[in-house]
């Protein structure tokens, strides 16, 4: 592994780690039970994210006629619910920070599990990629200790000193702001040959279309005002990159070509993720206005 890719992995830690204890420092223990309170929201979250994304992926690959490449990156894509930015994304004005954190922690722990047999599934089922191999027992302890224990931290931060986890708060969400734009440059730019194929082709069109699919999917299975649902629909619409980089390294020895399909993917992705979060919370803002 050469020193970028080194660079890039200790880089993504941080940001998984900061953006976590961000929105653990901004979440309340009375906020985060009435989210739980009712079980529709995060069952509706989890059929979403586990089952319908996971199709749409398939669906949109096969619609585009991707490559094998870029099959592969987007159905990984969309096989890994929980991404920790689409905490971030709940936190534009208006948005329901509690309901979108909470659900994207339930995600990120919940498809731990189930990525490996989801994407493993629909790459059988599609004849592409020969099939993967995913240590599930070492995708749980990557969420726990880079997703769930900054969270908690945070949380229990906020509960027994809440004027220094406000504090807190701005420092940490700076730097995970920092570090999600400089692993994407990291991804971009250490396989740029690649990257440069894929401009012209349907990868990134087809990631843009998942990740808008995915957006609506997340509103629509969602329950609550309509702050909570873009809030839903945000954490829907960012995948988790952790488990899809581990799936490339391990099943597909860090393939150029589906590491840069996937980095691909993830930019279109946030290109469209972005601007609709963005329009629905001025929209908010202006009802309540």
């Amino acid at each position: 592994m050469d020193t970028l890719q080194l660079l890039v992995n200790a880089v993504t830690v941080v940001f998984i780690a900061a953006t976590m204890f961000a929105a653990g420092l901004g979440t309340t223990l009375p906020a985060l039970r009435a989210v739980f309170a009712t079980p529709l929201l995060p069952l509706l979250a989890l059929l979403a994210n586990l089952v319908v994304i996971p199709l749409l992926g398939w669906g949109v690959a096969a619609l585009f006629g991707l490559s094998a490449a870029a099959f592969i990156a987007l159905v990984l894509a969309a096989s890994s619910p929980g991404g920790p930015l689409g905490a971030k994304l709940s936190a534009l004005k208006n948005g329901d920070v509690v309901a979108g954190t909470a659900i994207q922690v339930l995600l990120a722990a919940v498809g731990s599990l189930t990525f490996g047999l989801t994407a493993n599934g629909v790459l059988a089922l599609a004849e592409v990629g020969g099939g993967i191999s995913i240590d599930v027992a070492a995708l749980v302890r990557t969420v726990a200790i880079l997703q769930l224990v900054p969270f908690a931290v945070g949380l229990t931060l906020r509960h027994c000193t809440p004027l220094t986890a406000q504090s807190w708060h701005r420092v940490a969400a700076k730097v995970s702001t920092v570090t999600f734009v400089a692993v994407l440059a990291g991804m971009l730019l250490g396989n740029w040959q690649a990257v440069v194929a894929l401009l012209g082709s349907r990868t990134l069109l087809a990631g843009a279309v998942l990740a808008g699919a995915a957006f609506a999917t997340g509103m629509a299975l969602a329950t609550g005002p309509p702050a909570r649902r873009a809030s839903m629909g945000g954490v829907a619409a960012v995948r988790n990159a952790g488990p899809a980089l581990a799936a490339i390294g391990i099943a597909f020895d860090n393939d150029p070509a589906i590491l840069a399909a996937f980095a691909g993917v993830l930019v279109s992705g946030m290109a469209v993720a972005l601007p609709i979060a963005a329009v629905l919370s001025r929209r908010r803002g202006v009802t309540t206005a």
